[in-house]
Formats: structure tokens, C-alpha cells, sequence
């Protein structure tokens, strides 16, 4: 077991309390971390204060070195982190696992270097100049989430860094360990106070701090609300990207052997357990049990275990209570008549190990339809008529992502256009990009990341107005 601290202003600092972190593949104490203080609160957004007197002033070149400098230090250590990374989290160490995840922090840091806001002419007449600034936002407040914890820190801090924020990193308390870690290491390319990490409770009090200018948060919508209220009383700038139930739509046309793959992968990237994943497959009657067969003999021949085990693709789920939440769905479904074709039952023994579970003759009144599974279990919901399958996909307060699957691409367009969601992809689900914008509405959240269009949700705009005489 190992002691790790938390990171303020150039250094590192522990307390006296610690809390525990446990491997939910061995349910065995992993390390621990400390529970920090208000006093410690306070030094966090105070250094990062002091650090953005310059850091917002400084060069964008060297901040883009910064960035490309963090880039290396990741691969430096991605084999100390990738392994940290599955102890806690859960996720395999290979395939779409953490050495996946570390690498796309390397792909996002150096991406988001390339990027820039120059200023924008609006105007260039006889009578005046008009322009465009962006200027850095402040201080960030990132509060990230368990289930890709680097990843989604990388997201949060890197465009912050890249136009002259400074940062309070806040990382959920079931997965902290990896991200105390990577922190340290990026001080090693930013000045003392430019990014800081605090942990336990204390770090609720961060939407809410006077010294924060801009919270980022992503994770579900009931803490998402609650955030944005606390936010409130500051006006401060938000970016909130929240749960999803995101819905898949397999047209009648569609080539199942040439999909299927990508629609299990969809559903089931990191155990199910991602915002973007596909959580509910619409069907139609003339090939649902082809699908369902399809997808029932990928699953099943899957190898699920301890993730430090090369040979696993799939790991636990990350806590007991998101292990029980999707026991209990599951089992709601099947009481209420859902066809279980594979899994269904969880494991005896150590772990939080939940089998990949595929469940047919699904409808849209059972929970697991109308609930964000965040998971590794997929309802399989039979339509008729695509404009049915379509309001169906429609019926859910969330609006993240969608995905249509079609042999007929224009067509596929078409029906994509009609998704309630901030992103759609064709015969593909989940899958994002560092240039490439991506956020929900309705209830899955407010702002976006990604692309220059992220770039800006860390900056306010000043209008400069300049007489020609």
C-alpha cells in the first residue's frame, strides 16, 4: 500500500487524514490519499490565483512547449500510470484500456498545442477598426470523474493551460490515484501554482469557491445540477458534460457483418461505463434476431478478469454501488420479462465483476430503457417503422450521443439529422476526436469540448473598438 498527496502551488502536501482506495478487481486496500482541509482548499485557488498573474500574460509559445513537454513526461511514465490506472479503475491494461487512455492524453495534450485563438478582425473601415480578443477565463475548477480519470483531467486542464488559465484539479475520490500522480508529474513542465490537485470532501466546496472563474465538470446530471447551482451565486462560466442514454438506430438495409463489431464495441468500451456509450440498440423486426445472435456470440467469448491479466479485455465495474445499480436493472428487466442472452448473473467471489449482459424483448417502460445503465449490460429494443424508432431513440431527458447504422449513408444522414443529441455518428458509436467539437443538450449538459469551439469555453471575449482618426 501506498501514501499519495495531493499538489499545491509547486509542492506536494498530504493530511492527516487519509482515505482509502480500493482495487475493485481484488475488493483489496490499494493505497490511500488525504482527506484535505479548507486551510488547504484555500492555498489551492490562492496559488493558482497568483499563478495566473503571469501565466495569463506569458507567451502562447511557451505554453504550447508546456504542453508538449507534459506530452512527453506522459510517455515517460505511461507504464507507471497505465498500471495505477487499473489497480484503481478496474480497466484491462491492453486492448481499450489504460494504455489506450494514456495515450490519448498524449494525443489531446499535443492536439490541443496545435490550436489557437488569434484575434478576429470584425471591421476595417474609413471610419474604425473593430476586434475580436479572447482572453483566459481565470481560474478553472476541474472536478473529473471515475471512469476515465486521466483522460477526462487531460481534457479539462489542457485547454486551460493552452490560453492561460491556472487549475484546481478535483478528481473523484473512487479513482484519485492516478491523477495525484500525473499532476506531480506535469509540475515538472508548469510554474509552481499554473495546476493544482486537492481531494476528499473539501473539494465540493469548489463551484462554489469566490476564486474560482470557470467550473468544468463531467459526470451525472444530478451532480451536474447541483454543481451549476452552486455555481450560480458567482456567475461562473460553466461546462458541464453530463450523463447520457444514448441511442443506436440499425436501419432495415443494414450489413450486420460488417457493423456488429462496432456496435458491441459502442455499448461496451470500458465495461459500458462511459457517458457516449451506446445504452439503448433500436432494431427493426426483419433482423432483430440476427442481431441479437450476432451480438450474443461476440460477448460471450469476451475474457473478463483482473485487468493486470494481459489476456483480459474486460475488467470489473469500477464500485460496489455502480455494480449494484446495474444488478438491480438487469434484474428488473428480467422480472418484467426481458429474454437474458447472455450474462445476467454476477460472479461469485472477490471483485465487482459483472458479465457482459445482452438483453432481447426489451421495452421502453422497463428501467434499463429509461435509465443510463453506465454498465456492461445492453437492452436490445425491437421497432417497426423508422419514424418510431426515431421518437423512441427521441423519448429520454439525455441528448449526448446517437448513432445510426445503415448500408445507405445518405439515408443514414438523414435520420441522424433528426436525433435530439449533441453528437451522432454513422455506422460507428462513442468514438471522438481532439478537433472535433463534442458536448450534449438537454439534460446531458451545457458547453462542449474539444476543437477550437472547447478552446473558447475558457475564454471571455473583449471587443476593441480603434478610430481610423
Amino acid at each position: 500500500m501506498t501514501d499519495y498527496y495531493a499538489f499545491i502551488a509547486g509542492k506536494k502536501v498530504t493530511a492527516d487524514k487519509k482515505l482509502p482506495v480500493v482495487n475493485p478487481a481484488t475488493e483489496e486496500l490499494l493505497g490511500t490519499f488525504p482527506e484535505c482541509t479548507q486551510a488547504q482548499l484555500e492555498e489551492a485557488v490562492s496559488s493558482a490565483r497568483k499563478a495566473f498573474v503571469l501565466w495569463s500574460e506569458t507567451d502562447g509559445e511557451v505554453r504550447v512547449k508546456a504542453l508538449h513537454r507534459m506530452a512527453d513526461l506522459i510517455e515517460a511514465n505511461a507504464g507507471e500510470l497505465a498500471r495505477l490506472l487499473t489497480l484503481e479503475q478496474g480497466k484491462p491494461l491492453k486492448g481499450r484500456g489504460s494504455e489506450f487512455e494514456v495515450q490519448g492524453c498524449v494525443t489531446w495534450l499535443r492536439a490541443t498545442a496545435g490550436m489557437s485563438l488569434p484575434v478576429k478582425i470584425l471591421e476595417d473601415s474609413d471610419q474604425r477598426q473593430a476586434f475580436l480578443y479572447r482572453k483566459p477565463v481565470g481560474v478553472v475548477a476541474s472536478i473529473t470523474p471515475w471512469n476515465w480519470p486521466l483522460l477526462i483531467a487531460v481534457w479539462h486542464l489542457a485547454p486551460a493551460i493552452r490560453v492561460g488559465c491556472t487549475v484546481v484539479v478535483k478528481p473523484a475520490s473512487n479513482t484519485p490515484l492516478s491523477t495525484l500522480r500525473m499532476v506531480e508529474i506535469f509540475n515538472e513542465a508548469l510554474p509552481a501554482g499554473v495546476l493544482n490537485v486537492v481531494t476528499g470532501d473539501v473539494g465540493r466546496k469548489l463551484p462554489g469557491h469566490p476564486g474560482i472563474d470557470k467550473v468544468v465538470f463531467t459526470g451525472s446530471t444530478p451532480v451536474g445540477r447541483k454543481v451549476m447551482r452552486e455555481a450560480a451565486a458567482g456567475l461562473k462560466r460553466l461546462t458541464l458534460e453530463l450523463g447520457g442514454n444514448d441511442a443506436g438506430i440499425m436501419l432495415p438495409d443494414t450489413n450486420i457483418n460488417r457493423v456488429i463489431e462496432g456496435v458491441f464495441w459502442g455499448a461496451f468500451i470500458n465495461g459500458g461505463q462511459t457517458c457516449g456509450a451506446l445504452k439503448r440498440l433500436y432494431v427493426h423486426e426483419s433482423q432483430y434476431e440476427e442481431v441479437c445472435r450476432a451480438l450474443t456470440e461476440i460477448a460471450t467469448g469476451m475474457p473478463m478478469g483482473d485487468g493486470l491479466d494481459d489476456n483480459n479485455l474486460f475488467g470489473p465495474v469500477q464500485n460496489q454501488v455502480q455494480f449494484n445499480y446495474v444488478r438491480e436493472l438487469v434484474d428488473e428487466a428480467r422480472e418484467r420479462g426481458a429474454r437474458v442472452l447472455c450474462g445476467g448473473e454476477a460472479r461469485d467471489g472477490k471483485g465487482f465483476f459483472y458479465p457482459l449482459t445482452l438483453l432481447a424483448d426489451v421495452t421502453d417502460e422497463m428501467r434499463i430503457v429509461k435509465e443510463e445503465q453506465f454498465g456492461p449490460a445492453l437492452p436490445i429494443i425491437k421497432y417497426s417503422e423508422v419514424d418510431e424508432a426515431v421518437a423512441r431513440a427521441n423519448d429520454s431527458e439525455m441528448g449526448l450521443g446517437g448513432s445510426v447504422w445503415s448500408g445507405n449513408i445518405e439515408q443514414a444522414k438523414i435520420v441522424a439529422s433528426r436525433l435530439e443529441c449533441g453528437t451522432v455518428w454513422i455506422n460507428s458509436h462513442g468514438s471522438v476526436a481532439p478537433h472535433v467539437p463534442f458536448g450534449g443538450v438537454k439534460s446531458s449538459g451545457i458547453g462542449v469540448e474539444f476543437g477550437i469551439e472547447g478552446l473558447e469555453e475558457y475564454t471571455v471575449i473583449q471587443s476593441m473598438h480603434v478610430p481610423q482618426h
